[in-house]
Parts: C-alpha cells; structure tokens; sequence
C-alpha cells in the first residue's frame, strides 16, 4: 500500500470522526458549562488533522528532494540566499535597548525585531523589483 492510499484512508477517517463530533453536538444542549468540551473535541481534531498534514507535506517534500538531485541543489541555493539576506538584515539591524511603562525590551531582543522587519523590506524591495522587471521585459517584448 503506498503512501497515497494511506493518507486518503487517514483523511476519510479523520471526516467521519469529524461527522460524529458535528452530528453530537447537533443534538446537545449547549449551555456554558458543557461548551468547553465540545470546543476542546473539535480544537483537538483540528491539532490531529494539521499534524498528518504536516507530516505527509515533509515527507513528500524530502521524498521529491532525495530523488531529484537538481532540485535538492536548486534548494539549497534558495535557502543559502534566504540566510544571505537574514545574515545582511542582522549586521544592519539596530540593537539599541527600547523602554516601555513597566519594562524594558533588551538589546537582543530589539536587535531579532529589527532583523525581521529588515528581512522583510529587502524580500518585499526584491519582489517589487523582480515583478517590476518582468513587467517591463513583457512591455519591451
């Protein structure tokens, strides 16, 4: 049986676990004391579901990655240009120390804030200037 089959079996059973909580929960009576529950039920099955989820997606992924060797290298480029950025994004972020009414954010933790917002201003300044260029190349066409 491959994996294909087992992951249908697993979201066919997890619809009809899902069904029964629903069907259930159609013929309470739902009052403040006996609604927490039937949140954790359906909060559970959501935390069950993402998780199969979440492992089907890894294992298919490093699946394709092993078996193409010029995708593994193509992601492995990508990555080490992701870090690139998050590396730059670092050296220029500014670590001062921020006070606030009751406490005081540290150094290190201004410092990982300002690399995330520089992170995401060079993506976005690329992203514009990539979908800038393209457009032009289809103009200059």
């Amino acid at each position: 049986m491959n994996v294909y089959k087992i992951s249908k079996i697993l979201v066919f059973a997890i619809c009809i676990i899902a069904a029964v909580f629903f069907i259930a929960t159609l013929g309470m009576d739902v009052t403040a004391d006996n609604n927490s529950y039937i949140v954790d039920y359906f909060i559970y099955l959501s935390y069950l579901a993402m998780f199969i989820a979440f492992i089907s997606v890894l294992y298919f992924v490093f699946k394709n990655l092993i078996t193409h060797k010029d995708q593994l290298k193509r992601a492995m480029i990508s990555a080490g240009l992701f870090l690139g950025i998050v590396l730059i994004a670092f050296i220029l972020a500014d670590g001062t120390e921020v006070k606030l009414k009751d406490s005081v954010i540290s150094p290190m933790y201004s410092k990982l804030i300002s690399t995330g917002l520089n992170t995401f201003y060079i993506l976005a300044f690329v992203s514009v200037g990539v979908l800038a260029w393209t457009g032009f190349s289809k103009i200059k066409k």
